[in-house]
Formats: structure tokens, sequence, C-alpha cells
């Protein structure tokens, strides 16, 4: 279970354990940096917890170091759990959504490709002003503009994104329907962007699972999963896996290219016939 108040003491937990294990075994963080192929300012840094190691850089450590099989195994399971990390939306809200936007923001200045992974509402990236405002973002000014702002990384050629939505998504009316229709007319145009791959998931498809939340994966080194009460970020290459697993299982089902688009304008159409 994920404990939010328990996350930083994992963390440090983990930064002091690594250091003990290197002076117990004599070696200098210099000869540790060699044995791992890292830097010896990493190093440094993870011993003083300054950076949060991944999953794999303390398998490493733990090679180099020789950390008996048990002892080991204790320690990965806590790196694990300090790469995983909870962020409640009642204290996001309370505290204010615009630096929750503002990490949205780097993740997608750092990676190169991104997949979301939209069952029951569209992201932010894809949203209309109208349909960013009947979120609970709008009462937050500054922060739904920042939402919207973030839309120009779309048009940025040296990246990859890949968004895929159910149709249930996308019928989902959060608006009038005139403007609901302005919103799917949106969804036609990013889905041209060079950037751009945009797929709908129709209701005839025989699906063998269900979709269960929103997530997002980045670069597939790092996940996150939307909930009701909060957002999950794993950076467990396990729990990435599992989530690029899901997203590939879709894709197989999913409607691509002119074929998404042709349904997207049918539901326009559709919204229009009923404002």
């Amino acid at each position: 279970m994920i404990e939010p108040e328990g996350q930083e003491q994992q963390r440090a937990d983990l930064a002091a354990a690594l250091k003990e294990l290197r002076r117990v075994s004599g070696l200098s963080g210099e000869r540790l940096a060699v044995r791992t192929g890292m830097s010896q300012t990493k190093i440094s840094r993870i011993e003083t917890g300054r950076a949060l190691p991944s999953v794999f850089d303390v398998q490493a450590i733990l090679r180099a170091l020789e950390v008996p099989r048990v002892q080991a195994d204790e320690l990965m399971e806590l790196a694990r759990l300090a790469n995983t990390e909870y962020r409640d939306f009642r204290t996001e809200r309370r505290t204010g959504l615009l630096q929750l936007q503002r990490e949205f923001e780097a993740l997608e200045r750092d990676a190169h490709e991104i997949r979301h992974f939209l069952p029951t509402m569209l992201t932010g990236l894809l949203q209309t002003p109208e349909y960013a405002r009947a979120t609970d973002i709008a009462a937050q000014p500054k922060a739904l503009a920042k939402r919207l702002a973030r839309q120009a990384v779309l048009y940025e050629r040296s990246k990859s994104f890949t968004f895929l939505l159910t149709e249930a998504a996308v019928r989902w009316p959060l608006l009038p329907f005139d403007a609901m229709a302005v919103q799917v007319d949106r969804l036609i145009s990013v889905a041209l962007l060079p950037s751009v791959r945009l797929g709908v998931t129709p209701f005839r498809a025989p699906l063998p699972v269900s979709p269960l939340n929103v997530f997002t994966i980045y670069d597939e080194v790092l996940a996150t999963a939307e909930t009701l009460g909060g957002m999950i970020i794993m950076r467990d290459p396990r729990d990435v896996a599992i989530h690029l697993e899901e997203f590939r299982e879709f894709e197989r089902f999913t409607l691509w290219g002119t074929d998404a688009t042709d349904l997207l304008a049918s539901l326009a159409a559709e919204f229009r016939a009923r404002a």
C-alpha cells in the first residue's frame, strides 16, 4: 500500500542503506562509481538523498557491492516503493493546481514518446477551452491557462504522441451538444498533426479486457495513473511494463488514421444534429 506520508522516509532509508553498505564494503564513492558505470557525483547525490536512484541504479549498486541475496531483495523492494509516488487531488486543489500543470509540462518537455490511454475523458492536451473550463480546474484561472498553453508541445516534430480514446470518452456529454461537436472537431484537427497518432476504440469492438483508469506512459520509463482520489507516479520498470502491455492490447481493437477521423466526424455530426 502506498502511504503518502511515508514516501520521504522510504527514500531517506534507501539512501542511508546504500551509503552504509558502501562504507562497510570499504569502497570509496569513486571506486563504486567505476564499478557501476555511474559518475561519482551521482553516487554522492544518491547517498545524500539529493537524487532518487532508479530501480536499475539500485540493482547496479547492490551487484557492485556484492550484497547477499536476501538483503538485496529487501532493498530492491524498498527501491520500488521509493520509486512509486502518490499525489492526492485534495491536497493539489488546496495548494493550487498550477504547480501540477507545471509538472505535467516538465514531463512532456523531457519525454520524446508519450502514450495517453483515455477510457473516460479527454486529457488536457486535447481539450478545447470550453471543455477545459467544464472541469474542476476552471476554479483556478492560472492553472487553466497553463493547461491550455501546454498544448503547444503537440506541434513539436521531435516528439511523438499517441492518444488512445474510447468512443465513450469522446461521447461523454460534458458540454452542450454544439460545444461537444466543436470539441470533436478539435480531436480531428489534432489527429492530423505530424507528431500525433490518435485512435478511437469503438463500441462495436469485442474487447477482451475492461478499461480501468486513465494512464500515461512517458518514454517507457515512467507511468502515471489517475484514480478518483489522486495520481500514482510509477518508475518501477515492472509497473511501466504492465501499463505498456495494456496499452498495446487496446491498440489492437482501436481505429487509427482515416478510420478514426471518419468515426469522429460522424460523432461530431451526431452532436450537431442533437444541438
